[in-house]
């Protein structure tokens, strides 16, 4: 059966990366104003495409942003349904001068596609959509019952997905969710993720004198906040780094044995020569794998305060600022992390200087799978098919905040299907997607809705 699906992708690739190309050409920045009719054709063009591939109830679902796109196949009897979720909306391409060519003049070089979105996530949602459009060209109907939820906001943080879900929750219930926005840990190494790190984060500010001091007149009187917030925030880990914060680490759990192999059996990353470090530093008792992905961090973002021009300028600072967010995982919820970091600050704070934290809106929780569950040992499968090699099983460093969305609302597995690689320059100058990643990514997927349909919750 899946023989048929994937001649017609291969015989019919040429119109399929022409109109790919169509699709990247569309500047969907969904930050920028001046792009908001640029993002409403994006997603005009899928609802168009899941018409033409036959899908049923399309529509755009207006928000009081950018809209969302619903579309629903459910002519498979007796066959689980699922909700693929991605986005059509991409990253601002700034700066323009570091392309090589035009963001949003799709070429193909070193076997590469290469627009702002052709890796994240315009050009993964295109290999879901052409997959669907081959099983009805060539059988005449999907092998699972399938809905979709294109959004254009996932890159200015999902801001009206929420509501919609919620409102809408039995049009979009499902056995469970599918989200190809996501890569493998290196190109051509077929990749499982089974697991996201949640986030969240505060802005503390210190504030000592009511101005700037001459540091002369002053230095002894005056309490400097940027001595005063360095030492606070030096406070929240110790050289082991582990993070001191009361009650940081309550409630997680234990990192397996089984996991520790996973992780560890997965190719590592060269830092040398990606970012250019000579030595990491995770936390005792952990590799540097099993610290980015399954242990929590706390980062500080950025710290400013005081004078920043050329040459010196001899002041105390009245006031300065410092960004911290953290990555949790399982078990931490990301307000009580939050208020345990403000107690924190607060008790550590010198005298003479005021603390003011606040709490950064956006947060999530962290999402895992069970590694064995029946649903990623399809895909590990429908990998191998692929790709002619093993898959690997990985957590992942980042957060994806719909994922905790999908998880909360409807209590299904989410799985997380994503073919980039760290070459694809994701929120960056020249991203691109490499094309063995569309065409074997395409196989796998045709192998995978065969591989689920008999699935059931």
């Amino acid at each position: 059966m899946s023989e048929q699906v994937i001649t017609y992708l291969k015989e019919n690739r040429e119109g399929l990366l022409e109109k790919l190309s169509t699709f990247l050409s569309i500047p969907s920045v969904s930050t920028d104003s001046k792009h908001k009719t640029d993002v409403v054709h994006a997603g005009e063009f899928i609802l168009q495409y899941l018409k033409e591939i036959g899908f049923h109830s399309v529509e755009l679902q207006e928000t009081n942003g950018h809209p969302i796109v619903y579309g629903e196949w459910l002519g498979a009897t007796n066959a689980p349904t699922v909700l693929f979720y991605g986005h059509y909306d991409v990253q601002p391409a700034d700066p323009f001068d570091l392309w090589e060519t035009d963001p949003f003049t799709p070429v193909i070089r070193n076997e590469r596609i290469f627009a702002r979105g052709a890796s994240d996530d315009k050009g993964q949602v295109f290999m879901q959509l052409a997959v669907f459009e081959a099983f009805m060209k060539t059988e005449g109907k999907l092998p699972v019952n399938v809905k979709v939820c294109i959004e254009g906001e996932e890159e200015i943080g999902s801001k009206h997905l929420y509501e919609v879900l919620k409102e809408k929750q039995q049009q979009y219930e499902a056995d469970f969710a599918v989200i190809s926005d996501s890569g493998m840990v290196e190109k051509g190494q077929p990749t499982i993720l089974y697991g996201l790190k949640g986030f969240t984060g505060l802005e503390v500010t210190v504030t000592g004198p009511k101005r700037d001091l001459h540091s002369g007149i002053y230095g002894g009187a005056a309490k400097n906040p940027i001595m005063a917030l360095s030492h606070m925030i030096s406070s929240l880990k110790n050289e082991n780094e582990q993070v001191t914060v009361d009650g940081f680490y309550d409630d997680i759990e234990a990192l397996s044995d089984d996991e520790r192999r996973l992780m560890n059996e997965a190719p590592g990353e060269n830092y040398v020569n990606t970012i250019g470090i000579t030595e990491t530093t995770p936390e005792i008792g952990y590799t540097a794998k099993e610290h980015t992905m399954a242990r929590p961090t706390l980062e500080i973002n950025g710290m400013y305060g005081g004078y920043q021009g050329e040459g010196s300028k001899t002041i105390i600072p009245s006031t300065c600022t410092a960004k911290i967010t953290c990555r949790l995982v399982p078990g931490q919820d990301p307000n009580r992390i939050q208020s345990l970091i403000a107690t924190h600050l607060e008790q550590v704070a010198p005298k003479g200087v005021s603390v003011n934290v606040t709490k950064v809106p956006l947060s999530a929780r962290a999402y895992k799978m069970d590694p064995h569950h029946p649903l990623l040992q399809k895909a590990a499968n429908s990998l191998q098919k692929g790709f002619g090699k093993e898959a690997v099983f990985v957590r992942l460093g980042g957060s994806i905040p719909v994922v905790e969305m999908i998880d909360q609302l409807f209590d299904i597995p989410v799985v997380l299907l994503g073919f980039g690689t760290p070459e694809d320059n994701l929120h960056s100058p020249n991203e691109s997607f490499p094309l063995e990643s569309y065409d074997k990514g395409m196989e796998v997927l045709v192998h995978y809705w065969n591989e689920v349909k008999e699935y059931k919750r």
